[in-house]
């Protein structure tokens, strides 16, 4: 059922732009409602596009008809995880290879997992499933499972994955808690891989990250996450090779508690954040808009918000990023993901609403 109403996006925090925006109008279009906790969404190049439900249910949605997609791994929905991630590599096409992201109950816990499988034609089915990485440490936590995966420009895969729950795991090169994780796609370690000595897990490309639950690519290629932090401190990122990002030693939040985080908000050798929230967003889904249909927001960042219910734009100068408008606050719900439509349109999905939207010029 398709439902449409237009919303007057205005800009906020004009003090800080030093001058005066003009209004923009837009139409948002309910695409598809009835989901259960859906987390992310991929574009099919025939117009359908699959949608993760956290419980571990993959739907096939064209022409407003939906069907679930069988042969899926096992999924622990459990806690904060479940089914979680869906990519499209950019060979789609020919190869039918479908990315999932998803935690797992092994005899070692709980585990963020990225496993692959091919579409079938009919779109019923995906074919000859196997999981291509498994998380290595803490695994008594159902938090903090990060799992967004990104195809980079190279054909390797980004994996985020949280702390999960345990703070110091994120400076343990030994574990694969806390860290951005680079693999080739069929699951192997590419060779140019940074190197942290003989202990550290070779998967590794960054680390020092709390939960980051956002990423995405710029036109340059580069990564963006969004990353929850603690009471403040929500982060957006570029993480690079082989840098530290801090957490636990440095955070602009605090602990929930109230008490401080580590050894402050700076330390040599650790990396400052493009942009942080005081208070904290619950930052989700990223996506750095690259489309004609918003010339004006070309290169802008788009982070939904779980807590405040809106969509965070983000303009970016010099590596740094700052918030220039809230779009939608308290329309539509929790936004879990962003993404970019193969047009130009701005899809977001609503775990409030349970529901699909597309965002349209008015």
């Amino acid at each position: 059922m398709f439902r449409c109403k237009t919303f007057l996006s205005i800009f906020v925090g004009l003090a800080m732009l030093g001058g005066v925006a003009a209004a923009a109008q837009v139409r948002i279009t309910e695409v598809i409602d009835d989901l259960d906790e859906p987390w992310a969404i991929a574009f099919l190049p025939d117009g359908g596009y699959l949608v993760t439900e956290r419980d571990g249910a993959l739907l096939h949605i064209k022409d407003d008809k939906r069907r679930e997609v069988g042969g899926l791994p096992r999924v622990a929905a459990e806690g904060q995880g479940g089914l979680l991630d869906v990519m499209l590599p950019r060979d789609f096409a020919s190869s039918r290879e479908v990315f999932l992201t998803y935690s797992a109950r092994t005899g070692q816990g709980l585990r963020t997992m990225l496993g692959s499988g091919r579409l079938a034609t009919d779109g019923r089915r995906l074919e000859g499933f196997r999981a291509l990485f498994e998380q290595v440490g803490p695994g008594g936590s159902g938090r903090h499972f990060g799992s967004r995966v990104v195809e980079a420009t190279d054909g390797t895969l980004l994996l985020t994955i949280g702390d999960r729950g345990d703070r110091p795991s994120a400076q343990d090169l030994s574990v694969h808690s806390g860290k951005i994780i680079r693999i080739n796609r069929d699951g192997s370690v590419p060779s140019d891989n940074p190197d942290f000595g003989r202990d550290a897990r070779p998967e590794i490309f960054s680390y020092g990250h709390r939960n980051p639950q956002g990423a995405g690519l710029d036109a340059r290629g580069r990564l963006w996450t969004a990353e929850h932090g603690a009471r403040g401190g929500d982060e957006v990122n570029q993480p690079q090779a082989g840098r530290n990002y801090g957490w636990p030693v440095i955070s602009y939040g605090v602990h929930y508690s109230g008490e401080a985080i580590g050894e402050g908000s700076s330390k040599a050798g650790m990396e400052q954040p493009a942009h942080y929230w005081d208070p904290s967003i619950a930052p989700s889904g990223l996506m750095v808009y690259s489309g004609d249909m918003f010339p004006d927001w070309k290169g802008d960042i788009f982070v939904g918000s779980l807590k405040f219910d809106y969509i965070s734009r983000l303009e970016v100068s010099g590596g740094q990023a700052s918030e220039v408008e809230e779009l939608f606050r308290g329309e539509y719900g929790r936004i879990r993901d962003v993404r970019e439509a193969p047009d130009g349109a701005i899809w977001f999905l609503s775990v409030g609403e349970g529901a699909a939207y597309r965002v349209t010029p008015e």
